[in-house]
């Protein structure tokens, strides 16, 4: 027997933490990461590419009814010494191409280029908020499994010590000691905790489906580990929450640089160029209608005054959307405080119970052996023996759960601290 043991195949488990990174891989949601990242690229590149020359071609075509002339009294002496002077037509042209370049902005590309970062921080923060929720999702089908696996064992035991009785009292039957009623009520009672063994099945075979579905993997015939847990010693929360609440805060500090940017004058260069009529020289464009080449460059600053009007309005709205990211941290300390102590309480419940849970076994399996006995020499029934069984079974069942419980709530308040 010890041969064919060492021989015989292992059956493989699969851990809790493998079970979450499976989830956090396979959740659909993982792909908006690559998808923000790429946004945030895009949006900078945008940016980057302000400070290349802006080009404007464009053609145009029009028609007056004033244009510049001379007076009249010019006229008719310009006439005299025979020099014709109509005037500009009517009828104007042009094609061009205009040029800027930015020479300082005011700071205005840097402080986009910080809200564009600070944005990603933020959408990132979020996200890992909530594939965050996976994990405890995950916690909950793998240990509501471990609990339905051990009420299997638990059943299955049971049932075969009403098999094993069952057997006996049929014996007794034989023998003339033992009523038929009592191997009736054995087997009745034999027949429910099958039943029982039945939909315990059918319950742990879901959740291991919705699992499997999570991870996007077939558990299979592999068996689910049972964790072991150590209360954390440390009380800092590290959730993801915060992160994200101090993205928002930060992203609010990088617009508030947007709004003193805004308010600083821009500098840069300039330049037009032309084919058309009228040209620059308007005393030529007077006396013929012939299209000319033009070109004009300088440098040129700007400051729009018009921003200092809202200035205020816009700092004081940074400001309270800080306070309000700050009081939606304390609301998540003051929530998560409370889950803390709740999940401490029940640990501490479940060590001070557990301490009495293998004695409370042990008591109950001496009361069945000795029931046992007491039936075959015929000083109990049937009845009395099936209670035996029963709470000794509950004992052990009992005892299951409270060790899987018990490392529920550790897990439970990990997940409340991230650790």
């Amino acid at each position: 027997m010890l041969l064919l043991t060492a021989f015989a195949p292992v059956r493989a488990q699969i851990t809790l933490d493998e079970c979450v990174r499976l989830a956090e891989e396979n959740y659909p949601l993982i792909k908006r990461y690559d998808l923000v990242s790429k946004m945030s690229e895009l949006n900078l590149s945008d940016i980057n590419k302000s400070w290349l020359p802006q080009i404007n071609v464009y053609g145009q075509a029009t028609i007056q009814n004033l244009v510049p002339s001379f007076p009249e009294t010019l006229t008719g002496i310009l006439d005299k010494l025979g020099t014709q002077m109509d005037g500009l037509n009517r009828f104007q042209y042009k094609v061009g191409v205009d040029l800027t370049q930015t020479v300082w902005d005011g700071g205005v590309s840097k402080a986009r280029r910080e809200i564009v970062k600070a944005e990603y921080e933020v959408n990132k923060a979020e996200l890992g908020s909530k594939m965050y929720e996976i994990r405890k999702q995950v916690e909950n089908l793998y240990f509501a499994s471990l609990l339905t696996d051990a009420q299997i064992r638990q059943i299955e035991l049971s049932a075969q010590l009403l098999e094993n009785n069952r057997d006996r009292l049929e014996a007794m039957l034989v023998n003339g000691v033992a009523m038929q009623s009592d191997v009736d009520m054995l087997e009745a009672r034999l027949l429910e905790v099958r039943q029982n063994l039945v939909s315990a099945r059918s319950a742990h075979g879901n959740y291991l489906d919705l699992l499997s579905l999570f991870i996007g993997k077939r558990i299979g015939d592999q068996s689910l580990e049972v964790p072991s847990a150590d209360i954390p010693r440390s009380k800092e929360c590290m959730r993801p929450e915060l992160q994200a609440i101090d993205a928002r805060i930060r992203a609010n500090s990088s617009s508030l640089k947007s709004i003193k940017a805004d308010i600083m004058p821009k500098i840069g260069f300039f330049a037009q160029a032309y084919y058309g009529y009228p040209g620059f020289d308007y005393f030529k464009s007077m006396s013929d209608c012939n299209p000319s080449f033009n070109v004009i460059g300088g440098l040129k600053i700007s400051w729009n005054v018009g921003a200092l009007y809202t200035r205020s309005n816009r700092i004081d709205k940074l400001r309270l959307s800080s306070l309000n990211a700050e009081n939606d941290r304390d609301i998540f300390m003051f929530n998560n405080k409370l889950e803390r102590e709740t999940s401490n309480s029940r640990i501490y419940e479940l060590d001070k119970i557990m301490a009495d849970d293998s004695r409370i076994v042990e008591l109950r399996r001496n009361v069945r052996k000795a029931a046992e006995a007491q039936l075959e020499n015929g000083v109990i029934d049937a009845t009395a023996l099936l209670d035996k069984i029963t709470a000794e079974s509950q004992a052990s069942l009992t005892q299951a759960y409270h060790n899987i419980q018990r490392i529920q709530y550790i897990y439970q308040l990990k997940y409340t601290l991230n650790q």
